[in-house]
């Protein structure tokens, strides 16, 4: 019988949808991130965006939240 997992590739198996992980990160800040294999940055986007949120009454929150997507899309996007 043949081994079909030697066949496959470490690096395939880390392959993420980049909509996925944008339209994680859209949800929850960092989720995206964390999707992607990247914890801390994900934590730290959470962190991030909470205080833009919190400090700035949702103004500022807005663009940092798009941009926390937009980081865990173009990253996905790359890795593929």
């Amino acid at each position: 019988t043949r081994d079909w997992s030697s066949d496959v590739c470490s690096s395939d198996l880390n392959m993420r949808s980049p909509l996925a992980a944008g339209l994680l990160s859209l949800l929850i800040p960092g989720l995206g991130q964390i999707y992607n294999g990247r914890v801390f940055v994900g934590l730290i986007w959470l962190i991030v965006t909470g205080f833009s949120w919190i400090g700035s009454a949702g103004t500022f929150g807005w663009v940092v939240h798009l941009i926390c997507a937009w980081f865990a899309y173009s990253y996905a996007s790359r890795r593929n």
